[in-house]
């Protein structure tokens, strides 16, 4: 049997990859926790402006009331062989206070605006502080790209 030889990406060719995806890709999951009720994990759609990930949920979800009550959350993309994760500080805003050029971004990304719902949604915005990317355990040395809010490499 031949063994397979995995290619290391240096922190540069990590964060090119870990760029590439979050400007490609579609879903993610969000974890949050609240300091009475505990964890909760969900898959959103997302939106990468370039400094800060954008979503959408209804605006009394578990997801939103947790970010309000404790703004610290984790993301990843939905790879477990090419890992991108996330964690950051997250805020809500309403429908009517999300910035125009957020909303419409993520309105011509999926083909639906949630400011048009008759439901309430939240806006949920996280901007990055520190990102891990790894494929395989050959990676998980040198798996954070971005440390403190700034891209490495």
């Amino acid at each position: 049997m031949q063994e397979k030889t995995i290619m290391c990406r240096d922190t540069a060719e990590r964060r090119r990859d870990t760029l590439e995806r979050l400007g490609s890709e579609r879903d993610l999951w969000v974890s949050t926790a609240h300091p009475d009720h505990g964890p909760h994990h969900v898959p959103l759609w997302f939106l990468w402006d370039g400094q800060a990930i954008w979503m959408s949920t209804g605006a009394n979800s578990a997801t939103a009331r947790n970010i309000r009550e404790e703004p610290r959350v984790r993301l990843a993309l939905p790879d477990t062989v090419d890992v991108v994760m996330l964690q950051g500080e997250g805020r809500c805003f309403a429908a009517r206070e999300v910035p125009g050029e957020a909303a419409d971004a993520f309105a011509d990304k999926f083909g639906w605006d949630p400011r048009l719902e008759e439901r309430p949604y939240a806006y949920l915005r996280v901007v990055p502080r520190t990102v891990r990317a790894w494929r395989g355990t050959s990676e998980l040395r040198g798996r954070i790209v971005m440390r403190d809010g700034t891209w490495l490499g």
